[in-house]
């Protein structure tokens, strides 16, 4: 993939390229990648393709929270970009202190994930574990930003200044198939605080993603409250949904195993069950 040309702001100001994200890279011996296929941590793995080449590896953990659909497409996101890719099993569910799900559960899934990442460098001789968190991340509700700290996990995408816009503009520009992919958290932020954390649980919920996806929806949330689905779908699709197609939301998602489907009349936002919550998690570059 070609190098993108440089980039400047409408002010004439510069903004963060291919080239700072690689600069970051480049006195990394070797690296593995914590791998989900989203556009992060996809441009995170092409970067490290290209600098580190056969001593990069893409590693995607595998959980009952990981929706269906979301490892073949990282599949083949990493066959596009040519990075070395492995699959790791994870087990947050074994773990009391996410199931109970607090406000903490992010740092108890990243705390499995970061520890399972840290075992397999240091069998296999990597240097670093690489992240795809971003400067826009550092405002949010993040505890597993914590977990990294704690573990030493790198996030080249801070350490070059690239925020959301900037992820996506140099996707585009190198054509990495997740570039338009929208956010898909896991499947554990679809349950309000203080609600259990099960596979049964997590399995409805994707079930209910899933029929809505096969209706030709992109970007959603199917919130879980008990026998209740409250169905957040972003504004270009949302019209769809709350008018011709209502019913065949609310058939879709009832099918799923829920007694009562409540579609949420403003768009989509990232984060609904967070607001409230304190920000930001500190974190340590170094």
């Amino acid at each position: 993939m070609r190098s993108p040309p440089p980039a400047v702001s409408k002010e004439g100001a510069s903004i963060p390229t291919l080239d700072d994200l690689e600069g970051c890279l480049a006195s990394t011996g070797s690296a593995i990648v914590a791998f989900s296929g989203g556009v992060d941590s996809s441009l995170v793995a092409a970067a490290a393709a290209r600098v580190l080449g056969d001593r990069s590896l893409a590693v995607t953990a595998v959980s009952p929270a990981f929706a269906t659909g979301e490892l073949e497409g990282a599949r083949r996101v990493a066959r596009t970009i040519g990075i070395a890719h492995e699959e790791i099993r994870t087990a947050e569910l074994a773990r009391e202190a996410y199931r109970r799900n607090g406000p903490d559960r992010c740092y108890h899934c990243k705390t499995e994930l970061y520890d399972r990442l840290a075992a397999v460098a240091a069998a296999r001789g990597f240097d670093a574990v690489f992240s795809g968190a971003n400067v826009d991340d550092l405002g949010d509700w993040r505890p597993g930003l914590r977990a990294a700290t704690e573990h030493g996990v790198r996030h080249p995408l801070v350490e070059a200044g690239f925020g959301k816009s900037d992820i996506r503009r140099v996707a585009r520009q190198l054509q990495i198939p997740s570039a338009e992919k929208p956010a898909m958290p896991c499947l554990a932020s679809r349950l309000p605080f203080g609600t259990p954390v099960d596979g049964t649980v997590l399995a409805q919920v994707d079930r209910a993603e899933r029929a809505l996806k096969d209706l030709g929806f992109r970007d959603l949330r199917v919130r879980h409250f008990g026998a209740t689905a409250r169905v957040e779908i972003a504004g270009p699709e949302l019209a769809r949904a709350s008018g011709p197609e209502r019913q065949a939301v609310e058939r879709a998602v009832l099918g799923a195993g829920y007694d009562l489907v409540e579609i949420d009349p403003t768009p989509l936002r990232s984060g609904t069950l967070t607001r409230g919550l304190p920000r930001p998690v500190p974190l340590s570059l170094t």
